[in-house]
């Protein structure tokens, strides 16, 4: 079992009819804010199923938000230059303002074994390729029609050094290289009884500090498969 370290965005205005696009220079009116996101990954199962079929069951057992939308508007001021992107993108994917954050991003662990609780990534959402404008576009490319209150998932946010990946996947680099915890625990993966604790906030120039709150999930046991 494994954590992904993600933010998503939750789709406002109207609805839109099967067969619209939403193109990345008119994503903004249709974006309404901003939660972290952790997507629960069954390793195991999605080597297995990732070909042909690509991951599905690996993904779909379960999904944990932060309490709380924390509105574009309120973003504003942390506003940062968009990833480079090279080569260029398509023409619907384009758009020339900035739309990418200065979100510190944080990944905590802890045993069941012990209150003791470590820090295992430091990330930031400004490490994201695609904005999310670009990521709207692309899943309207086709037609799908957006519904306020829709929620599209950033996809795993990981830095370009080892203790900023946002997986257990990335940060035990497949499991060949484990993590020692504060409380002398070793983990490649996650065990029963892990919690995995996601922060995120925005800092300004005198300190004033915006959050997201605690994204919080602890693992349980599977259940038992009876057929």
């Amino acid at each position: 079992m494994d954590f992904e370290l993600e933010m998503a965005c939750f789709v406002g205005g109207p609805p839109t009819a099967l067969g619209e696009r939403v193109t990345a220079k008119q994503a903004e009116d249709r974006i309404f804010g901003f939660v972290l996101m952790n997507d629960w990954s069954a390793r195991d199962i999605q080597k297995w199923e990732y070909i042909p079929l690509g991951p599905f069951t690996a993904k779909n057992l379960g999904t944990t938000i932060s309490p709380w939308i924390v509105t574009v508007e309120a973003l504003r001021p942390y506003i940062v230059d968009n990833y480079p992107q090279d080569p260029a993108p398509f023409p619907y994917l384009r758009h020339d303002d900035k739309f990418n954050f200065d979100i510190k991003l944080e990944v905590d662990l802890k045993s069941e074994k012990s209150p003791v609780i470590t820090t295992i990534s430091r990330s930031n959402y400004r490490f994201l390729y695609w904005t999310a404008k670009q990521q709207m576009a692309q899943q309207t490319i086709t037609g799908c029609n957006l519904r306020p209150g829709d929620l599209l998932g950033s996809g795993t946010i990981s830095g370009d050094s080892s203790d900023s990946y946002g997986s257990m996947l990335e940060l035990s680099w497949k499991g060949t290289k484990p993590i020692r915890l504060q409380n002398g625990e070793e983990r490649k993966f996650l065990q029963d009884g892990d919690t995995v604790i996601l922060r995120g906030y925005c800092v300004n120039e005198i300190g004033v500090r915006l959050g997201f709150g605690k994204c919080e999930g602890k693992l349980l046991p599977a259940l038992p498969y009876k057929e």
